[in-house]
């Protein structure tokens, strides 16, 4: 249980729920437990009433007036039994309307906070954890711990308060027949602290089993264009057959543990049913109980069927809540590496960018991707990285916006560490177009307003024309309402980058990233973006990390990469004097240019 306290806090928000289930399910239990003692006594009169006329009379033998005053009686007895019963039905309809709607409140909380803690936590954590795992803990692990919260609370309280009642009234009707009657409990007890321990193990397999299912069919279903044209469709159906064999096998293991309880407890509570009239019908005969205790008796122990039955149950849904809550623990319980240490602010940035000695180490894997980095970018000006791939741009960027934080050294803006900046108002402040596009299964309106949620739709329009994907818009079918499907489909990969770029754009950010994000565009929708950056977001500061050469736009620092360090800085004309690689690539793509453009004179 003690990875189930964590839940405690709910139980303590949602008191009076609880509180309530309590009071109502004690309520039922009293009404319900009434039931024999009504059924006794009219049991009871009806035997003292033949004994009493076979005396009177020597025969059996019941007249019209006596049978009418015992059927009345009877009468009586049954409306009793039958109100009780509406009782009982009244207050088993309020306990469930508090504590299963106390369940669904608390799992409703539970989703929103755990989707709140998937947001707070850093890059690293989601390499080093895959989308099926997060989304089973989301989901599946959730709903077994609302099956905790609700129904196992319910008939565990059910449970505690009808045993307490009726083993009351039992013990207060004869302790000997009471004793004989729940001797076979201690044997069920056992049986359930035995096989419990086998389904906490086996449920937690079956969690992860069930994660990894998750995972595999996200990653598949993501990734369709591949499976698709490497013609990888069976291969990858098979693997999934495969693992769901896997957890076909472990949910039929932990089933037939399961189905020990049922057999088990119907076996105890037979044996208890018999042991009762064998030792109860003993007692009829020496005087010391009336049939009608006998029947009662039999109520009673019968009445202790589903909760006795229910303890093996709500002791395998316990146990699974248990592993569930402990995998959601783990989550819940891990502390973002990057922390927030400093209140809101709303103040623009000037845009002064100074790497001083910077070093990084990817925490997940190790890898060294940069090393003592230094360079100094002005308010204003634009710088561009350019390196082979692995170099350590994209890690560059990631510190910039503090994805990551630095192994060594620091990363002030306007001379402050960005580590003493409110998180929030920096990457606010910084639009930041990532090499691996990616766009929510929305509209085009929806997907570029994501960088200004109050954004009208002249604006979106004028930031569209900006990142030269307007024309594009307007030839889908609705427009800029299109729904672009699930990370952009439906969009070509230039599209897509494009809209992308809108999206940072609007934000009117300070400080302007763009990660190799025109590699897909053609030479004239390049031209637009760059005049763009040249006229509009002269006064920014901009980054652009590439692997080509812009002609076009003028920058102020470029800085070479390569294993992690800067091998060449300056200007454009500086690295061409340094015959260095820059001088190498940009000859290389002048030469390149020349050929495709001798090749169209050509056509």
């Amino acid at each position: 249980m003690s990875h189930l306290a964590y839940l405690n806090k709910f139980f303590i928000r949602y008191r009076w729920h609880l509180l309530g289930g309590i009071l109502f399910v004690s309520l039922s239990n009293y009404f319900r437990a009434w039931q024999p003692q009504v059924i006794r006594k009219a049991l009871d009169y009806v035997v003292e009433k033949l004994d009493l006329l076979q005396k009177q009379g020597g025969s059996a033998t019941i007249t019209d007036a006596q049978a009418g005053e015992m059927g009345s009686a009877l009468l009586q007895f049954g409306l009793i039994v039958l109100g009780l019963a509406l009782l009982m039905g009244v207050f088993m309809y309020l306990m469930r309307q508090t504590i299963i709607v106390m369940s669904r409140l608390i799992e409703y909380d539970m989703r929103k906070e755990i989707f709140a803690k998937y947001e707070e936590l850093d890059l690293a954590f989601y390499r080093k954890n895959n989308t099926g795992d997060l989304m089973a803990r989301i989901t599946e692990d959730v709903s077994k711990v609302r099956m905790y919260l609700g129904p196992a609370v319910l008939y565990g309280i059910n449970l505690i308060s009808l045993f307490v009642m009726v083993i009351y009234s039992m013990f207060s009707v004869n302790v000997e027949l009471s004793l004989y009657s729940l001797a076979p409990l201690p044997v069920l007890s056992l049986s359930i602290y035995y096989v419990s321990n086998l389904i906490n193990k086996k449920s937690e397999i079956i969690q992860q089993q069930l994660a990894r299912l998750n995972s595999l069919a996200q990653e598949v279903f993501s990734g369709i264009r591949v499976v698709k044209s490497y013609v990888q469709e069976k291969p990858m159906g098979k693997f999934f057959a495969a693992e769901s064999e896997v957890y076909k096998e472990k949910s039929m293991d932990m089933a037939k543990v399961d189905a020990l309880f049922f057999p088990l407890m119907l076996l105890l509570i037979g044996a208890s049913t018999i042991i009762t009239v064998y030792v109860g019908g003993l007692q009829v005969a020496r005087g010391e109980l009336t049939p009608g205790n006998i029947a009662e008796f039999v109520i009673y122990v019968n009445m202790l069927t589903w909760p006795v039955t229910s303890i093996g149950w709500v002791a395998s849904i316990i146990q699974q809540a248990a592993a569930s809550q402990k995998r959601i623990n783990e989550f819940l319980q891990t502390s973002p590496a990057i922390q927030n240490q400093t209140a809101s602010t709303s103040s623009p940035l000037k845009g002064h960018i100074h790497f001083e000695n910077v070093s990084f180490t990817y925490p997940d894997t190790g890898i060294q991707a940069l090393k003592g980095i230094n360079f100094e970018l002005k308010a204003g000006e634009k710088m561009a990285i350019i390196g082979r791939t692995g170099s350590g741009k994209t890690s560059m960027a990631d510190l910039l916006v503090r994805m990551y934080d630095v192994s060594g050294g620091s990363i002030k803006i306007d001379g402050v560490d960005i580590k003493k900046m409110d998180l929030a108002h920096l990457r606010r402040r910084a639009g930041y177009v990532p090499q691996d596009v990616f766009l929510f299964s929305d509209t085009v309106s929806g997907n570029i307003s994501f960088g200004k949620a109050d954004a009208e739709q002249k604006e979106i329009e004028r930031f569209a024309k900006y990142a030269a994907v307007y024309d594009d818009i307007a030839e889908l079918p609705a427009g800029f309402e299109t729904i672009v499907g699930e990370r952009g489909v439906t969009l070509s990969g230039g599209q897509k980058q494009r809209v992308s770029i809108a999206r940072a754009l609007i934000k009117e950010p300070d400080i302007v990233i763009l990660d190799d994000c025109l590699s897909a565009v053609d030479t004239n929708t390049e031209k637009q973006i760059l005049g763009y950056l040249n006229s509009s977001l002269a006064d920014k500061t901009s980054i652009i990390i590439t692997h080509r050469i812009y002609g076009l736009l003028e920058f102020d620092k470029i800085i070479v990469l390569d294993d992690g360090q800067i091998i060449e800085s300056g200007t454009h004309a500086e690295l061409i004097a340094q015959k260095g690689y820059y001088a190498e690539l940009y000859e290389k793509q002048s030469r390149e240019n020349f050929e495709n453009g001798m090749e169209k004179t050509s056509v």
